[in-house]
Order: C-alpha cells, then sequence, then structure tokens
C-alpha cells in the first residue's frame, strides 16, 4: 500500500494532531487533560517519495512519473532493499570508475596529478606507507622510518583490522605499484559491501519510508568519496547499532554502536542523544542496556590490542589530540587569514562542542513534541564536524546516514550535497595549486570560499532540522501522525521529564483538565453545581 499525497507547501495538521505523544501528566488529572494525538498509519502503508516530494515527484518523471494507485510496490522480487543495494552497487562502480586515472599512474606520479583529476585516495598510499606492504602488523609492529606520534598505524582498531585483511588478501609478488592496486580494489569491493550494509539498515530504519534510503544510495559524495578512506566501515556499522535500535533491541543496538567507535570515534556522539532521550521518556532500563552494549563491544575489540601494545593502541588517540588547524577546517582560514595558529586550539573546540552539546540537550528536554533520534543524532555529529580540526572530503559520509533520516527531502538534501562536492572539487583543485610545479587549480582565497560553503550547506540542513523539531507539524516524517520510527522503545512512548516549553505545555495540558466547560460559564450570575459547570466528570 502507498501513502496519500501530500505536498509539504501545503496547509498542515492542526497543532493538536501533530504534538503525537502528550507529555506525562499526573496520576489524578482527569481524562479530559490527555492530548488527543494523530492515529498511527497503518504497518503495511508504505510512503513513497513522489507522492509527498515534489522534487521526488519531478525526478520520477524519468522512470513514468509517481505510482498509481494501483502500482505494486514491494510485493514483487524486487523489494526495496534489493533495489537500493542494487543502486548502491552501481554507484559505487561508477565511483570506482571516477577514480580510474589515478589507479592508472596519477597515485604513482610525483607533484599534481591525483588532485587535478580528482581522484585521490589514501589506501594505496598507506600499503607500503603504514608497512603492510612489508608484512608488519598494526599497533604491535613498529613502522620504519618513523618518529615521534605515527610510530604505529594513526587508526582506531577496527579499522587497522579491516585494512590488514585486506592487506592478507592482495595478492603477493609483482611491483609496489601492483600491489598498491590490488591493495585498494580489494578495499574499494569491501567498502562497496559497506556500502550495502547501510543503504539496507537504513531503510529498515524507518520501515514505512524505506525509499528514503535511495538519497543515500545516490549520494553524489558517496560516489566521489567513497574509497578515500575506511570512513564507511564505521557508517555501516552504525547505522546498522540505528537500525537495531529502532526494532527495539538496545542491547544489539549498543554492541554495533561499540563496533563503530572501535572502527572511528563519531558513532560515540550517538550514546548521547539516546541518553536525552531516554531520560525525557524514562527509559533507563533500554539506555542502560545499549550503553552496556556498547562499552562490552568497544573494550572487546580493544582490550588485546591495550595488552599487546599500548602506545601502539593509543596512537590514534595522540595523535588526533595533538593535530592542529588543517584542510576543511574554520581554524584553517582563521589561521592563515591570521598568519598564526590558535595558542589553545583544543579549548576553542572543547568549548564549542560542550555549547552544542547543551544546546541540543536543552532542545531534546524542552522541544514541544520529544525529538525523533534520528533528529538529535545528526544535530550533534553535525557539530562534530562544524567544529573540528580538520574537515576531509568522506567525513561527509558520517552525517550522510543521519541527513537521510533526520531530514529526508530531497530538495534540502540535494543544497547539502551540492556543497559537499563543490567543497570536495575545491580542496583537490587547491591541492593541485600547491603541489604541483604549474600550480593548476585554485588559490587560497578560493579554497576558503569552498571551506565556508560546506559550512553554510552543513548549517543550512541542521536549520531545517532544528525547525523541524519546533514545528513537528514540518517534519515530513510526522505530518501523518507517525511518531518516531528511529526511536524504538521510544516511538509514542510518554513524556517523563521536561523542561522549559515542554513543562509549560505539560503544566498548561494538566490545568485544562480542571477548566469549566466554557468561557461563558465564567459570566453566567446562576450558580451551579459541580456536576454541570465542568467539562470532567468523577
Amino acid at each position: 500500500m502507498t501513502s496519500s499525497a501530500r505536498d509539504e507547501s501545503v496547509g498542515q495538521i492542526g497543532p493538536i494532531e501533530a504534538s503525537g505523544p502528550a507529555p506525562a501528566l499526573p496520576a489524578t488529572a482527569p481524562a479530559a487533560a490527555t492530548v488527543t494525538a494523530t492515529a498511527v498509519p497503518p504497518a503495511n502503508t508504505v510512503v513513497v517519495p513522489a507522492d509527498e516530494d515534489p522534487v521526488a515527484a519531478a525526478g520520477s518523471e524519468v522512470i513514468g512519473g509517481p505510482p498509481g494507485r494501483r502500482a505494486l510496490l514491494g510485493v514483487s522480487w524486487w523489494i526495496p532493499a534489493r533495489f537500493l543495494a542494487l543502486v548502491v552497487i552501481v554507484v559505487s562502480v561508477l565511483g570506482m570508475v571516477q577514480k580510474l586515472p589515478c589507479y592508472d599512474a596519477a597515485w604513482f606520479q610525483p607533484g599534481s596529478p591525483q588532485y587535478i583529476h580528482a581522484c585521490y585516495s589514501d589506501i594505496p598510499h598507506l600499503f607500503s606507507g603504514r608497512g603492510f606492504a612489508a608484512g608488519l602488523h598494526p599497533y604491535v609492529d613498529r613502522i620504519p622510518g618513523t618518529s615521534g606520534d605515527l610510530q604505529y598505524l594513526e587508526y582506531p582498531v577496527l579499522t587497522g583490522l579491516f585494512m590488514q585483511i585486506a592487506a592478507w588478501l592482495t595478492p603477493g609478488g609483482g611491483s609496489g605499484q601492483q600491489q598498491e592496486q590490488w591493495f585498494w580494489a580489494i578495499n574499494a569491493g569491501l567498502l562497496m559491501a559497506c556500502a550495502v550494509v547501510a543503504v539496507v539498515a537504513l531503510s529498515r530504519t524507518h520501515r514505512r519510508r524505506p525509499w528514503d534510503a535511495l538519497m543515500f544510495a545516490l549520494a553524489p559524495c558517496l560516489l566521489l568519496n567513497a574509497t578515500i578512506n575506511w570512513d564507511l566501515l564505521a557508517v555501516a556499522l552504525a547505522a546498522v547499532g540505528m537500525a537495531w535500535w529502532a526494532g527495539s533491541r538496545p542491547v544489539w543496538a549498543g554492541v554495533f554502536i561499540g563496533l563503530a567507535t572501535a572502527a572511528k570515534l563519531y558513532p560515540l556522539l550517538l550514546i548521547g542523544p539516546l541518553l536525552l532521550l531516554c531520560w525525557r521518556a524514562g527509559r533507563w532500563r533500554e539506555f542502560r542496556a545499549v550503553l552496556g552494549g556498547a562499552v562490552g563491544a568497544w573494550l572487546l575489540v580493544n582490550l588485546p590490542i591495550m595488552i599487546a601494545n599500548w602506545q601502539g593502541w593509543s596512537t590514534f588517540y595522540v595523535f588526533s589530540k595533538h593535530r592542529t588547524e588543517d584542510y576543511g577546517s574554520i581554524w584553517l582560514i582563521l589561521m592563515q587569514s591570521r598568519g598564526v595558529g590558535l595558542e589553545n586550539l583544543d579549548t576553542f573546540v572543547a568549548v564549542l562542542m560542550v555549547l552544542s552539546c547543551l544546546g541540543v540537550g536543552w532542545l531534546a528536554l524542552s522541544a514541544p513534541r520529544r525529538p525523533r533520534f534520528a533528529q538529535l543524532a545528526f544535530l550533534v555529529v553535525a557539530a562534530f564536524v562544524l567544529f573540528n580540526k580538520v574537515y576531509s572530503p568522506q567525513y561527509a559520509l558520517w552525517v550522510l546516514p543521519l541527513a537521510v533520516l533526520a531530514r529526508p527531502r530531497w530538495r534540502d538534501f540535494l543544497i547539502w550535497q551540492a556543497c559537499e562536492v563543490l567543497y570536495t572539487l575545491g580542496i583537490w583543485s587547491h591541492l593541485g595549486f600547491v603541489t604541483g610545479p604549474k600550480q593548476h587549480g585554485i588559490g587560497e582565497s578560493w579554497y576558503h570560499f569552498a571551506i565556508v560553503l560546506h559550512l553554510l550547506g552543513t548549517l543550512y540542513l541542521c536549520g531545517m532540522v532544528i525547525r523541524d523539531i519546533l514545528r513537528p507539524d514540518r517534519d515530513p516524517v510526522r505530518w501523518d501522525g507517525t511518531d518516531d520510527p528511529s526511536g524504538g522503545v521510544l516511538d509514542r512512548a510518554p513524556d517523563v521529564f521536561v523542561v522549559g516549553t515542554a513543562r509549560q505545555l505539560r503544566e498548561e495540558a494538566s490545568y485544562a483538565g480542571y477548566e469549566p466547560a466554557g468561557s461563558e460559564l465564567w459570566l453566567d450570575d446562576e450558580p451551579h453545581t459541580p456536576e454541570s459547570a465542568w467539562s470532567t466528570r468523577p
């Protein structure tokens, strides 16, 4: 069954219907104080973006227009998950084709060819640069010719294991260039599998909206940035964790969030939104389960390496702490504009992140309606991306699945993606300018402009998500009465603890049950008995 048509630009449902689950009321509150919520849509109703999204409807004209009422969606072999997996494979292959100029020669030539062709990747360079070509083992064997913070592999443990498996699969013999080509190709295949896992998990997180995951599958930044580094491993694990949480399986959700954190640091930020939302809903048992699963899985992966070689294990964290202003960050603009870096950069970053998290926390507890998990997760990770000391093009993959779940609207998604694509092309063009003798590319000022575009695109999407939180009737997910399909046990759960505006509305809702039945009764001179004067009955 498909959804009914709906245009976001026309009138919305009223505030009462949009309010969803009411804040928890005192046990003595009369029945009249309960806030009415819209009925939950039928479970077999699948939302088709072309029915409600003007951009999706226009795009569907390529394949014949939006599906009609007799369309049989999801009943053939081509269920959404299989179709989305196929789209991701096609996009991933196109991304590999885009890297062909580098695969053939540019990675192995001095200077700027790999930047001029916009096909740079860390993967082939680190095969030799981190000792895999020599048969060394990450975190245990010291990398020859290194000193300082980079004597061992500077990646989290699960990413290091992923790299090691790819190195074991790389055929021996041949020239160094051939081995690096094989290493990249094997990693590209494994990362494509990660992208498939991520898109299937997304399609099952919002079960009534599986086609929203098509935004992930067709994302330009997935095509351009999937094989720059190993970030898709953490993206896939985090997406699976969110899907488990949406299925009300907090322990397994925690396990996969812990594994994702063992592959990249940013999935740790997902715990914060869960804490806030479980606090508001009083779901402490489920939060303890997800936290315990995350800590246990993280320790299971990291503890053996900690014991084997603490210095090798800690290299990632030490390197991240000592890192200075780097490409893609607002701090690079400030440093290059001033001619000197900030002495207390870590303090500035930490303060801004704390303030951002406090702002998200207040929003989570004071919004008129409890925000969706994906919305808060997107805002926290976006803040981390905005204020981090470095922003590499592949970091857009961190935000990508969260953006799809938080704001599933093609217009806003494409605006953000356009900014990310321009930034990706901008950084390669700038690196081509500074590394090549002929200075092909853009200079510092234009590169700063590309950074600002990335920042503005991310801020724009943040603004739209915040608007949806404050105005649930504008939320593309909630307009039809749905609450939080990614929330699992939080979906349609009553509030227990609220502050600010939510607390004020809760108090007003409690008082409404004791108001006279009509304003005219206040002006009536005739006495009335309690039976006739009040709207509620014992």
